[in-house]
């Protein structure tokens, strides 16, 4: 729910429990975390057929799983045709305060942040990208408006996570400039954002892997200098382990575009070692592996992930790269990629692609 109110929060004063705050709302959680998409569609029909629903903001919140579910399983057309069944996020009927007696302490919109995410974001999947775009830049600018309405209470905790939504919304707006190659775009985006005097890490470390792109190599050097700097300083936007990974991730970045490959194997190295669920350490060093010639140990690399933390690992783009090492290494690499995808059958979770070891 996008905006809670100043004087009650919702989750403890209001409610003993998340299935006080919609109805059996921990068992979607447990569903979700679990990948269990489908499981998820058959809960939230079975709970409207039912009419277990009795509250507003419980349909939306049931919506919310329902869309993202489809969403999971790429059934982006039947999560669009239920989404735009809301019409307009801004109606009175979304607002807390048309139904005083339900909600007495309470005001704003009930729209759950991740409807008004999963709306920008759909028209990509569905071949829109310029609707996306657009969808984007008015949600950021909605994000904008509620840090601005915070004003000088900016360290309230409701100001920090509209902080945090921003700068979630601006990563995923760079990202879809940057699969355009819009760098300058991109550009543009994270250094008003730095301008700004908003320092994230992570934020700077893309800057610098940007310019990289655009062949800025000493640009791109100075960025995650900068981001080595923060560490140093004690900067704590993240895990002393996510930041010590994301530095040395950076430096991997300069060997291989130097195709220092040794050198950059030793900088993943050293993330696995702090963090062996840090799967793009791990994806990085077995193509750097593969590139030295050592198309063995690169696959033991992708393998050992996959066995060791498969709930992790398990993304489509690692199960590409080692089936593509597969058809290198192995003449008869069919029967190797059947057996793993046997194996991913068995433990994936329901929006798996299946289809990425190309048996």
């Amino acid at each position: 729910m996008d905006e809670p109110s100043p004087t009650t929060d919702p989750l403890t004063n209001q409610f003993g429990s998340l299935n006080d705050l919609a109805h059996d709302l921990a068992s979607l959680q447990d569903l979700a975390m679990r990948g269990s998409w489908r499981s998820i569609l058959d809960q939230v029909s079975r709970a409207r057929s039912l009419a277990l629903l009795s509250n507003p903001h419980d349909h939306l919140i049931y919506l919310s799983y329902n869309v993202l579910a489809l969403t999971k399983l790429r059934r982006f057309t039947d999560a669009s045709a239920d989404l735009d069944s809301l019409h307009d996020f801004s109606s009175n009927h979304y607002k807390y305060e048309s139904y005083p007696q339900l909600y007495p302490s309470r005001s704003g919109s009930m729209v759950p942040f991740s409807l008004r995410f999963i709306h920008a974001q759909l028209p990509f999947k569905l071949g829109n990208r310029q609707q996306g775009l657009d969808r984007f830049y008015l949600l950021l600018s909605f994000i904008r408006q509620k840090i601005e309405q915070k004003g000088s209470n900016s360290f309230q905790e409701s100001a920090k996570i509209w902080r945090k939504r921003e700068n979630f919304v601006l990563h995923c707006l760079i990202g879809h400039h940057l699969g355009a190659k819009e760098f300058n775009v991109c550009l543009d985006l994270i250094r008003d954002l730095i301008d700004h005097d908003y320092l994230d890490p992570v934020l700077i470390s893309k800057l610098g892997y940007i310019q990289m792109q655009v062949g800025d190599i000493v640009g791109a050097k100075g960025s995650f200098h900068r981001v080595e700097a923060m560490l140093n300083e004690g900067y704590s936007s993240l895990s002393e382990v996510e930041f010590r990974n994301l530095v040395n991730r950076n430096k991997a970045l300069v060997y291989l575009v130097g195709k220092d490959y040794v050198s950059a194997v030793r900088e993943y190295e050293e993330c696995i070692e702090r963090d062996h669920t840090d799967v793009v350490a791990v994806n990085n060093k077995a193509l750097c592996l593969m590139y030295l010639r050592d198309l063995s140990d690169s696959i033991k690399v992708l393998e050992n992930s996959l066995e060791r933390v498969p709930t992790v690992a398990l993304n489509e783009t690692l199960v590409i790269n080692l089936c593509s090492m597969y058809e290198l290494a192995y003449v008869n690499h069919s029967e190797t990629k059947r057996t793993l995808s046997n194996w991913i059958g068995r433990v994936a979770p329901d929006d798996f692609d299946a289809s990425c070891t190309r048996v």
